[in-house]
């Protein structure tokens, strides 16, 4: 699909050279390996968040740079930046007042009579990129959260064994996956 092509101010959406130019490769592959203990998870937690925050930054300076200026700014519906309460930033559309958010205010703005009819195409590039983007954001803050927490109940794993080894006058060791087997 050709968005924008009718559009004489043209949305330009993020295309693969963008998300190459972030680490994507090198943290999908660490997805599916064996941590070896808390550090381990910790680190790939916080290279979830990095990605995270990165994508962010691209989202902040490609999109929403495009959509504040000439013509969308002139649109009675905005998108902008959400911080939720968890520490994570989503993109939303929003009226000119802030009081009210959502999608639903995006279907109003391309039902809207007054909307230029050469801005649709670009609306919905706009839409569709958007939905992308806050999905991959969510992904990337909810596996940090999970590989954090899983660290955390590692944490508490190794030292429930090590109490127990001690307990029994056992010498302080983590076995290897191979050995607990």
């Amino acid at each position: 699909m050709n968005t924008g092509s009718s559009s004489k101010y043209p949305f330009i959406p993020l295309e693969q050279a963008d998300f190459q130019r972030l680490e994507q490769a090198a943290f999908l592959k660490g997805l599916l390996r064996p941590f070896k203990g808390k550090g381990s998870l910790d680190s790939w937690a916080r290279q979830c968040h990095a990605l995270r925050d990165d994508l962010i930054a691209l989202a902040q300076c490609r999109i929403l740079a495009q959509t504040a200026a000439y013509p969308y700014c002139l649109l009675p519906v905005q998108l902008a930046q959400q911080t939720t309460g968890a520490g994570t930033t989503f993109l939303r559309w929003r009226n000119a007042d802030r009081s009210v958010m959502g999608v639903a205010l995006w279907q109003q703005l391309l039902a809207w009579p007054s909307t230029p009819a050469r801005l649709i195409d670009d609306l919905y590039a706009i839409e569709a990129q958007r939905l992308v983007l806050n999905m991959q954001i969510s992904l990337l803050h909810t596996l940090g959260r999970q590989a954090r927490d899983c660290a955390n109940k590692l944490a508490q794993a190794d030292d429930i064994y090590l109490r127990q080894r001690q307990a029994r006058g056992l010498p302080l060791h983590f076995p290897t996956p191979q050995e607990a087997s």
